[in-house]
């Protein structure tokens, strides 16, 4: 039976000055070369993703990739020729539900356009001060519209996601999941200043562990072959859900009381992960 590797990418497979080691490249290239299934599982949109191999300087031909998992498990691709398998997506009035949550709340969010559109977004930023939220915002300039009374909302977008300064207490965050318990609520630490949380708003279903059970159901590969590696929180229900499930070191504590840990992303952490699953010599 095939075997399934899946890394998560900013933390894990991207160092902290945003390169991949060639190494890793070289273990993900052994990988495939042995008849390992490799994935990609990323909290980025296809945009985002496409954007930081470019910043790389790395053809999509050049990575060794068989399937990308992307937006958080909204979306997965055929790497080669970058087909798109499955999507999932929230209609207005879900999106009108989460909205009037947050906006009781007082967060400022962002509402993303449905896939293949992602990086068109709707912004309500009410706060005055969060400085995550504007580098975001800053960085896709030419995708955001201020969300505004009147404002059209889009018939069916991929999340809505919310950017909290300085982190989201647990308590709230299990207050906020049984509020919107029609929906899926994923936390993540924020891959820009490393501090804030970024509460991701998904349909029902949707998670990193979602669809890798999706993928490994569609390629006839059982749970029990699947070898999974990440760094934080959105990532937690893959490590938990694959037959093996590894943490880098750069990981928050709480999350190294869970699983076992295989290095640091800036120390080719997802090289060493593999060893340790004995899917490489």
């Amino acid at each position: 039976m095939s075997a399934i590797f899946i890394t998560d990418f900013d933390g894990t497979l991207l160092t902290d000055d945003r390169r991949i080691r060639g190494r890793d490249l070289d273990t993900l290239a052994g990988l495939r070369a042995a008849g390992v299934i490799t994935v990609i599982a990323t909290g980025r949109s296809f945009y985002s993703f496409r954007r930081a191999l470019k910043h790389m300087e790395i053809g999509p031909e050049d990575l060794p990739l068989d399937y990308l998992i992307f937006s958080t498990g909204a979306g997965i691709m055929v790497w080669p020729g970058r087909q798109l398998i499955r999507s999932c997506s929230l209609p207005k009035d879900g999106v009108l539900e989460i909205a009037a949550c947050f906006d009781r709340i007082g967060f400022d969010y962002m509402i993303h356009k449905a896939i293949p559109d992602t990086s068109y977004f709707l912004f309500k930023f009410t706060s005055g001060d969060n400085p995550d939220f504007v580098r975001r915002m800053a960085m896709y300039s030419d995708f955001g519209t201020p969300l505004e009374a009147g404002s059209t909302i889009y018939e069916q977008s991929t999340e809505v996601l919310a950017i909290v300064p300085g982190g989201l207490p647990w308590e709230q965050l299990d207050a906020l999941r049984r509020e919107l318990s029609g929906f899926s609520v994923i936390p993540a630490t924020s891959p820009l200043d490393h501090k804030s949380s970024w509460i991701e708003v998904f349909p029902s279903g949707v998670s990193k562990s979602a669809s890798a059970q999706w993928l490994a159901r569609h390629l006839g590969v059982g749970r029990g072959m699947v070898t999974a590696v990440g760094n934080d929180y959105n990532d937690e229900d893959l490590l938990a859900w694959a037959g093996q499930g590894f943490l880098m070191d750069n990981s928050p504590d709480a999350l190294k009381k869970k699983f076992l840990c295989s290095g640091a992303n800036n120390e080719c952490g997802v090289s060493l992960a593999a060893k340790a699953a004995g899917l490489l010599n």
